[in-house]
């Protein structure tokens, strides 16, 4: 009776062990945005996943500039970005989308800079078993970019 229970129980901790190890192999989730710049934490940013794309929102901005603080406790909007997003608040908004599998990478999406209203072809790939995510945002080809590396958050 013992060794059954036993044996029930490594059983569920290998199961629950392979869930988190798979889900810390995929950018599904909570992150933290870091500014390759200033390397300060820029945002935290939600990746979800709806029919094998990726797609990711703006949760909170943090460390906000004072140019970035809209006057009256408005939120940040999206002053140089074109169309739907015109004058939008950044907060809430969809940055990336279009972005799927291939082999260790993601990519074949966009991701917008919200700061300078500027869309780029983006690739993510995952780094350090999960707990960071290289997000390269380019145009044409990837040598034409800027890599960011955003940090998993709980």
């Amino acid at each position: 009776m013992k060794q059954a229970i036993r044996l029930t129980l490594a059983t569920g901790l290998l199961l629950a062990a392979g869930a988190a190890f798979a889900a810390n192999n995929t950018p599904v989730g909570t992150w933290k945005t870091i500014d390759d710049e200033t390397h300060m934490a820029k945002s935290i940013v939600e990746i979800t996943e709806s029919n094998g794309e990726l797609q990711a929102h703006v949760v909170k901005l943090l460390n906000r500039s004072p140019e970035d603080i809209a006057r009256d406790g408005d939120p940040a909007l999206c002053k140089k970005c074109d169309g739907d997003r015109k004058d939008k608040p950044v907060e809430g908004m969809n940055i990336m989308w279009g972005v799927s599998k291939d082999d260790d990478v993601w990519d074949g999406g966009k991701i917008l800079d919200p700061k300078s209203g500027k869309v780029y072809k983006v690739s993510l790939k995952m780094m350090d078993g999960g707990s960071k995510l290289k997000v390269r945002g380019y145009i044409g080809f990837s040598w034409l970019g800027r890599n960011q590396v955003w940090e998993r958050q709980p």
